[in-house]
């Protein structure tokens, strides 16, 4: 087994996921009327998804870092206690072919870990195993943690968007066969940390967000006429992540794989992240 593949998706999967929650945290303000009228129309559309708690999704991330080459993930995403995914995602894009001969990897997220469904290796941790294991501390650290389960919803931070000072409604569009409105914004750093309709506690959620994401990042948000997102595509340091909801809630629960089939790489990543970060 090489740790080398398996720790880049684990890092692949986390920044996916972390990019589509911070994409919640950003973006809005024009002129006041339209600013108002953005506003009402996205506040509507988080509290209708939080709500609902889980989704059928389909979301493409493209990252400069590993050539431009997009991963696709399709599967359930759940936010109504806490974080947590169950999808197939491309072998080979997420470069996971040395641990799966399969063309597609499930790759589960749930109760703070991520489990990947690979071949059993013929020696180390993983031997005879069905599945790896990796503690989402070990990838991003404990402070991202908290902040993607404090913001497991998708949405939950679009209220932040009227931070922005960069916003468009781009108007009407069709998106998966249903008519949306589309709405993009750019935010920063200095505009989170400078507005007065945060509170200290929504700033440091919304900057830990962004930091993670290069400090700035664009999002755009379809909008259908029931208040619900149709698509979010947030683009941010090198990375751009596509996320299409096809069907809110109803979806099965999402449990971890048998522990007796599961090999633990978490403090292997843990260490490698580790290393990184003093380089």
């Amino acid at each position: 087994m090489k740790l080398r593949h398996g720790a880049v998706w684990v890092g692949f999967t986390s920044a996916a996921l972390m990019a589509t929650s911070a994409c919640s945290a950003e973006s809005a303000k024009v002129a006041a009327d339209s600013a108002d009228q953005i506003m009402a129309v996205l506040a509507r559309a988080s509290d209708r998804t939080e709500q609902l708690g889980s989704a059928e999704i389909a979301t493409t991330t493209t990252l400069a870092a590993a050539g431009g080459k997009p991963v696709a993930m399709n599967g359930t995403y759940s936010w109504g206690d806490g974080a947590a995914m169950d999808v197939e995602m491309d072998t080979a894009a997420a470069q996971m072919t040395s641990l799966q001969d399969d063309p597609t990897t499930r790759t589960i997220m749930v109760d703070g870990a991520y489990y990947y469904g690979i071949d059993p290796q013929p020696s180390g941790p993983l031997k005879g195993k069905h599945w790896m294991r990796v503690d989402v501390s070990a990838v991003m650290g404990e402070a991202a943690v908290d902040n993607m389960e404090a913001n497991a919803d998708p949405t939950a931070s679009l209220h932040y968007m009227k931070t922005s000072t960069d916003v468009k409604d781009l108007g009407e569009e069709t998106v998966l066969g249903k008519k949306a409105h589309h709405y993009q914004g750019s935010v920063g750093v200095a505009e989170i940390n400078a507005s007065p309709k945060l509170s200290e506690a929504e700033k440091k959620a919304a900057v830990q967000a962004l930091k993670a994401n290069g400090g700035k990042m664009t999002c755009d948000i379809w909008v259908d006429g029931k208040d619900l997102p149709v698509r979010m595509r947030q683009s941010g340091a090198g990375m751009t992540v596509t996320m299409d909801f096809l069907k809110f809630g109803a979806t099965k629960p999402i449990t971890a794989p048998p522990a007796g089939d599961t090999g633990d790489l978490s403090e292997q990543v843990r260490q490698q992240r580790e290393g990184a970060l003093e380089q």
